[in-house]
């Protein structure tokens, strides 16, 4: 153990995981595989996703968020096969019920962000646009649609994002102190959803979830934030189409 352990922690630290959690960390070879991972895996979905004609905008807003979820999830898997097979060291480990529902409660905070930024960019800019057209298609294309955009974009883009931008990127950017690990993993986070209205609420939903991984050793909470945050976004222009039926 180093001295590091022995000396107190600045009043200005960021919040940690006990020692014992963070004792191995994935390091620059993980985040090299699963980068790499992450962007064949994305730029091999893009000529699908860019094949698929605009009036099937429901199919190819469901194919981008399965995109998003087998990305995360292969590139989680790279970066755990390599070196670090510990599941604890990426921050899958149990954690108790009341981060759950706070990481919840943060994810409903976010969505209702999302909703002023938007007004406010549109005010601003005159830009009416829409990056997540095809999100929104799939959310209101009929049961089936629904039920597959909350699978692939509630339930699996969630878990694999945060495995790999939290329980890869966050937990290896962290043997660099706790600002890089939060700092830096959310705003890669942002960038790669795209300079665009939807790069500060990335960037929120990713910091929010890093903070809650330094504070708990656990990815779960970040999950529950980014799982509420993506429903409210399929619920919502789910119950537009079914009001407009």
């Amino acid at each position: 153990m180093s001295n590091d352990h022995l000396s107190p922690a600045p009043a200005t630290a960021l919040p940690d995981a006990p020692p014992a959690r963070t004792a191995k960390r994935p390091g620059r070879p993980e985040i090299a595989a699963a980068a790499v991972t992450y962007a064949v895996l994305v730029a091999a979905s893009i000529a699908l996703i860019v094949s698929i004609p605009d009036e099937q905008a429901v199919a190819r807003g469901i194919v981008s968020y399965a995109v998003s979820a087998l990305a995360g999830l292969g590139a989680f898997g790279i970066a755990f096969a390599l070196r670090v097979r510990d599941l604890g060291a990426f921050g899958l480990r149990r954690v108790a019920g009341k981060w759950l529902l706070l990481g919840a409660g943060l994810g409903a905070g976010a969505y209702l962000l999302n909703i002023v930024v938007a007004i406010a960019y549109v005010q601003i800019s005159g830009d009416t646009s829409n990056p997540q057209g095809d999100y929104r298609a799939a959310a209101g294309g009929g049961a089936l649609s629904f039920a597959l955009t909350i699978l692939f974009g509630a339930v699996a883009t969630p878990i694999g994002e945060e495995l790999a931008f939290r329980g890869v990127l966050a937990n290896a950017l962290g043997r660099y102190g706790p600002w890089a690990g939060v700092i830096g993993s959310s705003a890669i986070f942002a960038l790669v959803h795209g300079m665009n209205i939807i790069l500060p609420i990335a960037f929120v939903v990713g910091a929010t979830s890093a903070l809650l991984l330094r504070r708990t050793g656990s990815v779960w909470p970040g999950v529950c934030v980014h799982a509420v945050n993506n429903g409210m976004s399929v619920l919502a222009p789910a119950l537009l189409a079914l009001s407009a039926a």
